[in-house]
């Protein structure tokens, strides 16, 4: 297990239940995170190797989105909708981009401790804040549509859809609102164990559900339009004496597609159940806070000691793993054709094969670390770092 992620565990306790206050739980964290640099406490990070670059990647552009955000470890990760990408930083800027060229259509400063988006749906852009606000701007204008709270911080990217917006929060409730008043609808109240990670998966809007993975280790399906529980379904069982060896975590944002959901736990497992009702199709016993991604055959995963995996969907059986990264804390691993990029603490970006998991380029964009998955569309890749540096990268070509 990774020491790292447990002294984190702590940090979020202290934040939810000791201060009740978010500022003084980042402050905390920074404390923590810094002692954890000792290499007495925390596992070096793999060197990297020497390999044949079999792929082409080159950098189109960058941009400058935010304030530094390494000491917060806060994914804010960048968004595409259509030909534009939206990206939002910790001092509470939010960007809109050209997808394609990086040229600025419009920039706004919220004036807010931005943590969680930015989301998109229903014309908007979605954002969460460290004092549990969710900010609604205008796509085209980036003009502030609405505002209103929530109970806690929201960390996980807030989405609207079918005229709902719908944001969690980290004290374990999702709240649903209209998405043209920001009129609070519903909420959906879980219990949240004693100890937890600090991160919250995002809620998924499909098909008029609202998925969620819960940091009970149990995954829901609710009603997007009244906020009725549909089914309720356990992906991880708490095992151990202690209550930091219980925690099962569902960090990781799920994967909805082809009638079934592909959800990873901390301390748990890998799993897919069936969208209609939350059977269990498999489980294998994975411990995962990074994530997933996945193309139309296979699972890729990020496991606690940042080993990158590739499983087949429909029965969990492995095709291959990659040990070259361990310790480099990468993010989840994005598909795109025939590789799958995964970025590092150091700034760099790896393209593995599809079929082997062996390494086919390496390219890096800063010396900052990255924690947001890399967000792919088409043959571009779109990297933003801690340092509030948001890049695009062309694949091949």
């Amino acid at each position: 297990m990774n020491f790292r992620w447990l002294v984190n565990v702590l940090i979020l306790t202290s934040l939810l239940w000791l201060s009740g206050c978010s500022s003084m739980g980042e402050s905390i964290s920074n404390t923590v995170r810094s002692y954890l640099e000792d290499d007495d406490v925390t596992e070096k990070p793999k060197e990297l190797k020497n390999f044949k670059t079999t792929l082409n990647v080159t950098e189109r552009w960058s941009a400058n989105v935010g304030s530094d955000a390494k000491k917060l470890y806060v994914r804010l990760q960048p968004t595409v909708d259509g030909d534009r990408i939206f990206a939002a930083g910790v001092n509470g800027k939010v960007s809109a981009y050209d997808a394609k060229t990086g040229s600025l259509i419009w920039e706004v400063n919220t004036e807010a401790r931005l943590r969680g988006g930015p989301g998109v749906g229903d014309g908007l852009v979605l954002l969460g804040s460290a004092d549990a606000e969710l900010i609604a701007l205008d796509r085209e204008t980036g003009k502030e549509r609405w505002r209103t709270l929530a109970s806690s911080e929201i960390l996980a990217s807030p989405s609207a859809a079918d005229g709902v917006a719908v944001a969690r929060s980290i004290d374990g409730r999702i709240f649903a609102y209209e998405s043209a008043t920001g009129k609070r609808i519903w909420i959906y109240d879980s219990s949240v164990p004693v100890l937890t990670l600090r991160g919250t998966s995002s809620a998924v809007i499909y098909a008029g559900g609202v998925i969620a993975g819960l940091s009970n280790g149990k995954m829901v399906a609710i009603r997007l339009k009244n906020g009725e529980l549909l089914w309720e379904t356990r992906i991880a069982i708490p095992r151990g004496r202690s209550d930091l060896e219980r925690i099962v975590d569902i960090d990781a944002d799920p994967i909805v597609a082809d009638g079934v959901i592909h959800v990873a736990t901390f301390q748990g497992n890998v799993a897919t159940i069936a969208l209609e009702n939350g059977r269990g199709l498999w489980n294998r016993k994975m411990s995962s806070h990074a994530g997933l991604g996945a193309d139309k055959e296979r699972l890729y995963v990020t496991d606690e000691n940042s080993e990158v995996w590739s499983l087949e969907r429909r029965s969990g059986s492995s095709f291959w793993k990659n040990a070259d990264l361990r310790a480099r804390k990468l993010t989840a691993p994005a598909a795109i054709g025939n590789y799958v990029v995964v970025a590092d603490l150091e700034g760099y970006v790896h393209f593995l094969k599809r079929d082997s998991g062996a390494i086919a380029a390496r390219i890096r964009v800063g010396s900052s670390p990255i924690v947001a998955a890399p967000v792919v569309e088409g043959n571009m890749v779109y990297i933003s770092s801690s340092s509030g540096t948001l890049t695009a990268l062309q694949v091949g070509g």
